[in-house]
């Protein structure tokens, strides 16, 4: 997923909020209810949330607006009742491109908040029947809220999937098979005849023989998957451990066997990385994929009752 380089207007004299304020004159707020409130992230009132917005738009193209209430301001945006209901948000959800359309534009808006400021990104739809709910909810949850920023506070979230691949792993096995066992070339000369294999014997072979190299792909995997929790263990504060992605949401060739986040300072970022460099090397049909760093979505608690109308 690209991610877009957040831009910056030029500030005024006082910063001015992400779009239009949400607390402006009744005549002036919109009145009409085939809209609700789309919550993209919560941070701390008074911060960078707050000042001169980069040049984003919230979904449907509609303008970033924030909603505040005491220590918090939830950044949100305009969008159709009818398609982010939970009746419209799950026809949207059933056809992909649009899902990923609708993670693209959350993820750039959040993004671009997590640059200036720490906030908690909020799940895809949490949608609310308009600001004065939101504000609610910030008071009702404020204080978890808060301490859920204080803690994370100064870190990034940080991905590793590991891939277990056994056509690649068969590949690899096919020069070493070649070689002998010791890597060295097999002896010239005619080779010893062969007793002749019948074809559903042979077919057996073949199927044995893809068989143990799936299970020793697994096997390594496994294994690469441990040794990634050991090697950042003193790195990083949390994991959360998700679920393997499958079919198109798995990026690459092979099979994702584990799929986690990890919780890590920023300034050790680096380290992070280091330490797991090369891990999968010289491993046939097991690669390791790190990304981020991200706002930590993992480890940001949404609210936990429906917004939904």
């Amino acid at each position: 997923m690209n991610r877009p380089t957040p831009g910056a207007e030029e500030a005024s004299a006082a910063p001015r909020p992400f779009g239009r304020p949400a607390d402006q004159p009744p005549e002036q707020q919109e009145s009409d209810r085939s809209r609700i409130s789309y919550v993209y992230a919560i941070g701390r009132t008074g911060t960078a949330l707050e000042a001169s917005p980069p040049q984003l738009t919230g979904l449907r193209d509609g303008p970033l607006r924030t909603v505040t209430s005491g220590r918090l301001t939830a950044l949100v945006s305009s969008v159709p009742a009818d398609a982010f209901s939970a009746e419209g948000m799950k026809a949207q959800l059933e056809d992909l491109a649009e899902l990923e359309a609708i993670a693209r534009t959350h993820h750039a808006v959040v993004e671009a908040a997590c640059a200036g400021t720490m906030v908690l990104p909020m799940r895809l739809a949490t949608v609310y029947l308009d600001d004065a709910r939101v504000r609610s909810m910030l008071a009702a949850r404020g204080a978890e809220f808060d301490a859920l920023l204080a803690r994370l506070e100064g870190h990034a979230e940080v991905g590793v999937k590991v891939y277990a691949d056994a056509r690649a792993a068969a590949a690899a096995e096919a020069p070493a098979a070649a070689t002998g066992v010791s890597g060295s070339p097999a002896p010239e000369g005619p080779a010893p005849a062969a007793s002749p294999v019948s074809p559903g014997r042979a077919y057996l072979q073949q199927r044995r023989a893809q068989r143990r190299t799936h299970r020793d792909a697994y096997r390594a995997a496994g294994a690469v998957a441990a040794d990634v929790r050991v090697r950042v263990a003193g790195m990083a504060r949390d994991m959360v451990a998700h679920r393997p992605q499958q079919g198109e949401l798995a990026s690459g060739a092979g099979e994702n066997i584990a799929n986690e986040a990890y919780l890590v300072p920023t300034d050790r970022i680096g380290d992070f990385h280091r330490a797991l460099k090369g891990l999968a090397d010289g491993v046939p049909g097991v690669r390791v994929e790190i990304t981020g760093p991200w706002a930590p979505y993992s480890f940001a608690t949404p609210p936990a009752e429906s917004g939904n109308p």
